[in-house]
């Protein structure tokens, strides 16, 4: 067990959550389903095959969603829509969402996966402008 879980909620703080164990994979998901999911150009998501979640409050807040025919899966809350972690048992893994976590996360990302599908402006985005606040 992990003397050091890590913690994390929802946007609105309404779902809380401790996961105990540690994280084997951190994967930037380009796939089309990952960019829906997520509104942006990838999703950030850890991967355990062994960690524990224990949801501390706000548990009947958790909606899932799961796309037929497949094995996509998005879990969030009902109250802000915030991304959640969701459990694959038939796959073997816990998957979290990495901007819900508030603790230090210990683990860079391991690799950027599914670029075959990367949105056609998700390129060199590097070397573009980079501002610490919304402009203006």
């Amino acid at each position: 067990m992990d003397d050091n879980p890590s913690t994390g909620q929802c946007l609105c703080g309404a779902v809380t959550f401790r996961i105990s164990g540690e994280f084997e994979s951190f994967f930037l998901c380009h796939c089309a389903r990952c960019r829906k999911d997520s509104g942006s150009a990838h999703s950030a998501n850890l991967f355990s095959s062994t960690a524990k979640i224990t949801w501390v409050s706000g548990e009947e807040n958790i909606k899932v969603f799961r796309l037929s025919g497949s094995h996509h899966m998005k879990s969030f809350c009902s109250n802000c829509g915030a991304a959640l972690p969701v459990s694959q048992p038939e796959v073997g893994f816990l998957v979290v969402p990495a901007g819900s976590i508030d603790s230090r996360i210990d683990i860079r990302p391991t690799a950027h996966i599914y670029c075959a599908s990367r949105a056609d402006w998700d390129n060199d985005l590097a070397s573009i402008e980079w501002i610490d606040g919304l402009p203006g």
